[in-house]
């Protein structure tokens, strides 16, 4: 019998000591009147103080999965001051966007969600992310199928299923008066499950992790990539065919998490 501990803390040293997978959930949310420096400010700090923790204490093989928002740069401050924790063991969430995009697939062409495979989002974790079928399939009882051919609606693929995923979160908010708590727990289990005992052969999924330059992208950001997992690691897929209109939608949330990281820095001095 195997038992278990739990340990409710408010000391982050306590907190962080010997953790071999550590998923941070706190962050600084926006709210009225502040200004994107104001949040970024605070995050800064937050994180700050969270990978000093996670630096001085945690297990030296610790998987990092940052939850809170704006995910992809708190997640790159976290990098920048834990510096003993490989850089592929620091993640930010964006399986939750890439659940919806696949509950939006399964919905349009009524089929069970778990016969929709290899959507991905590319970027950020906000409303410039990018969610592209280009490359998705559906499994039928005879074969797979491109989602594209099947929807049969380039208009609707470009313009309200990329809306709907990037507004996603806003909506709900708007609707519940609260965020999508439950869903952002469900995708985290999602996140972390195919990160340690690996995605399915012949499928990828969505993860914010640290830019190598694949796909044109500027190394040193927590971008959005497709990758498959595999004993703990993950790897970003390869050779994907990038159209003109996935191209600027690609640059332009990249140009985001760019000018947040500026942001970010400007906030350290």
């Amino acid at each position: 019998m195997v038992a278990y501990c739990v340990v409710a803390t408010t000391d982050v040293a306590e907190a962080c000591k010997g953790v071999n997978i550590a998923v941070m959930v706190g962050g600084f949310p926006r709210k009225e009147g502040m200004e994107r420096k104001d949040v970024m400010s605070k995050n800064v700090s937050i994180y700050k103080a969270q990978a000093s923790a996670l630096e001085q204490h945690a297990a030296s093989d610790c998987k990092v999965l940052v939850v809170a928002n704006p995910a992809n740069t708190n997640a790159l401050i976290l990098k920048e001051f834990a510096p003993s924790i490989p850089e592929k063991n620091i993640t930010c969430l964006t399986r939750l966007d890439h659940n919806r995009a696949l509950g939006q697939i399964s919905e349009r062409l009524n089929v069970h969600v778990s016969d929709v495979k290899n959507v991905i989002i590319w970027g950020n974790h906000s409303s410039t992310q990018y969610p592209d079928v280009n490359h998705a399939t559906i499994n039928t009882n005879t074969a797979q199928k491109p989602v594209k051919e099947l929807v049969a609606d380039d208009n609707w693929l470009k313009t309200e299923f990329i809306s709907t995923v990037q507004q996603r979160g806003a909506a709900i908010i708007k609707a519940r008066k609260v965020s999508s708590a439950l869903s952002a727990a469900s995708a985290a289990c999602d996140h972390i499950h195919d990160w340690v005992l690996g995605t399915p052969k012949g499928s990828w999924v969505s993860m914010g992790v640290y830019s190598d330059g694949s796909y044109g992208i500027q190394p040193s950001l927590i971008y959005s990539f497709p990758v498959t997992c595999e004993k703990g690691d993950w790897n970003i897929v390869q050779g994907l065919k990038i159209d003109e209109f996935s191209r600027e939608k690609m640059d332009k949330t990249a140009e985001e998490l760019i000018e947040e990281k500026t942001l970010a820095k400007s906030c350290l001095n």
